[in-house]
C-alpha cells in the first residue's frame, strides 16, 4: 500500500502506464467472485446513481459485499478505478468509420452527438476528463477517429487541433451543463418540463429580472420546441452547424 500512498500524494501518472490496467486474474490470496471488469461495472453504476462526491472504495466494497481490502487486490487507488470507469463509458460511443466514403460533416455530427449523449448520461465524467491522461483504449479510439475526421475537412494540419478544440470543447461544455440540469431535475422529483415551468414562474416574481425574462421569452418562442429536450436539441444542432460552417469557411479561405 506504500505505492498507493505515493500516488495519492500526487506522483501517480496513469493506470494505463503502470501495467495494472491488465491485472484481472485471481492469484493466491485474492478474493473469489471478483474481477476487474466486475469492480469497474459496479463503480460505473454507483457513480451514475450516487455521483462522484459520494463515491468511495468503502462504498464500492459494500456494494460488492466484500471488504475494502479485497478491492485493493485489483486497483491500488480510487483514482485508478475512476480512470478505468472513465474509459469504460467511453466505449458506449458509436464511432463512424473515418476511412469510409462518407461526408466528414455527417461523421463529425455523429461524433459530437455521441460525446454529448455520453456526458449527459454520466455527469460524473466531466470533472474527470481533464483530471487524467485519458489514454485508455476506448478514449484513444475516440480521439483517433476525431483526428481522422477533422483531417478530412481539408484544413491544413496546423489547424486540426484548433478545429477539434472548437467542436469538442463546445460539446463538452454543452453536455456538462445539460448533465447538471438533469441531475438537478432528478433531485427535485419533477420532470424537466415541470422544473422549467416552475423556474420560469419563480423567475417572473423577481422585479429586477422582468426585462431579461421578457427578452428571453421572445427568443424562446422564436426558437420553438414544445419540450425542454426539444429546445436543448435545437440549440445543440444549430450551434454545431455554426462550427461546421466555420470549418468550411476556413477551408475556403485556405488558412
Amino acid at each position: 500500500m506504500a505505492n498507493a500512498g505515493r500516488q495519492q500524494a500526487g506522483s501517480r501518472s496513469s493506470v494505463w502506464l503502470q501495467g495494472k490496467a491488465r491485472r484481472s486474474g485471481r492469484g493466491g490470496g485474492q478474493p473469489s467472485g471478483l474481477d476487474r471488469e466486475r469492480i469497474t461495472e459496479v463503480s460505473v453504476r454507483l457513480l451514475d446513481t450516487e455521483g462522484l462526491a459520494k463515491f468511495s472504495m468503502r462504498r464500492l466494497a459494500a456494494e460488492l459485499n466484500v471488504t475494502a481490502m479485497s478491492v485493493y487486490w485489483y486497483v491500488d487507488t480510487k483514482d485508478d478505478l475512476l480512470e478505468l470507469a472513465l474509459d469504460t463509458v467511453m466505449a458506449e460511443m458509436g464511432l463512424p468509420d473515418a476511412t469510409a466514403d462518407e461526408d466528414w460533416r455527417d461523421q463529425l455530427r455523429v461524433l459530437a452527438q455521441e460525446y454529448r449523449t455520453m456526458l449527459v448520461r454520466h455527469p460524473w465524467v466531466s470533472p474527470l476528463v481533464g483530471r487524467f491522461l485519458n489514454i485508455g483504449p476506448h478514449h484513444l479510439a475516440f480521439a483517433r477517429t476525431v483526428q481522422q475526421v477533422i483531417r478530412r475537412t481539408g484544413l491544413p494540419v496546423h489547424r486540426v487541433t484548433g478545429a477539434i478544440s472548437a467542436v469538442f470543447q463546445f460539446v463538452y461544455g454543452y453536455g456538462t451543463i445539460e448533465g447538471h440540469f438533469h441531475t438537478r431535475v432528478t433531485d427535485t422529483g419533477m420532470t424537466p418540463d415541470e422544473y422549467f415551468r416552475t423556474s420560469l414562474d419563480d423567475f417572473s416574481g423577481v422585479a429586477e429580472a422582468s426585462e431579461v425574462l421578457q427578452e428571453s421569452a421572445e427568443i424562446m418562442r422564436a426558437r420553438g420546441g414544445d419540450t425542454v429536450q426539444e429546445m436543448m436539441d435545437r440549440d445543440f444542432t444549430f450551434a454545431l452547424e455554426l462550427l461546421v460552417a466555420g470549418i468550411e469557411a476556413m477551408v475556403t479561405r485556405g488558412e
